[in-house]
């Protein structure tokens, strides 16, 4: 059985609320979610406790807070040797800009979602990354935006 099959009909509304709004008051989520208030902290915690919630964050603003462009790098590695990879994991987890970083299959070995306030910005992120000595190439596509931005999955 998978840890899927645990989660009942009223988890899964739980979990498809919050994904939609994390900051509702306990009454409200259990008011949706057809349950009385306790049993709903209950559940809330227990799917916490089993890993089903990572955390609750904002949802900011990129362009209010002063970060024009949004882009992805693909990046390709001199080698794939699990000490390159995972060098090179731990060192643009360093860099703030980085958003994401997705080690993929197919047309390069990671995939970076970055944030840069400006062109001249994201130029210098781009040349930090060439720079690598581990970096054999990195293709950037700046996004012109974004139609469709969902947090979570389909429940």
């Amino acid at each position: 059985m998978t840890e899927l099959a645990v989660l009942d009909a009223i988890d899964r509304r739980i979990l498809a609320e919050l994904q939609v709004d994390g900051r509702m008051t306990n009454v409200e989520l259990a008011r949706r979610a057809g349950i009385s208030a306790p049993p709903c902290l209950r559940r809330v915690r227990r799917l916490e406790e089993a890993g089903y919630i990572h955390g609750y964050h904002a949802d900011t603003n990129p362009p209010k807070l002063g970060w024009q462009i949004v882009f992805f790098a693909i990046v390709g590695l001199e080698s794939q040797k699990e000490s390159v990879l995972s060098g090179f994991e731990a060192l643009v987890a360093t860099w703030p800009e980085v958003r994401e970083c997705h080690m993929i299959r197919g047309g390069g070995d990671f995939l970076l979602r970055l944030v840069a306030r400006d062109t001249a910005h994201e130029n210098e992120l781009t040349q930090k990354l060439t720079g690598l000595t581990s970096v054999s190439k990195v293709q950037t596509l700046q996004t012109i935006r974004t139609s469709r931005d969902l947090a979570g999955v389909p429940l």
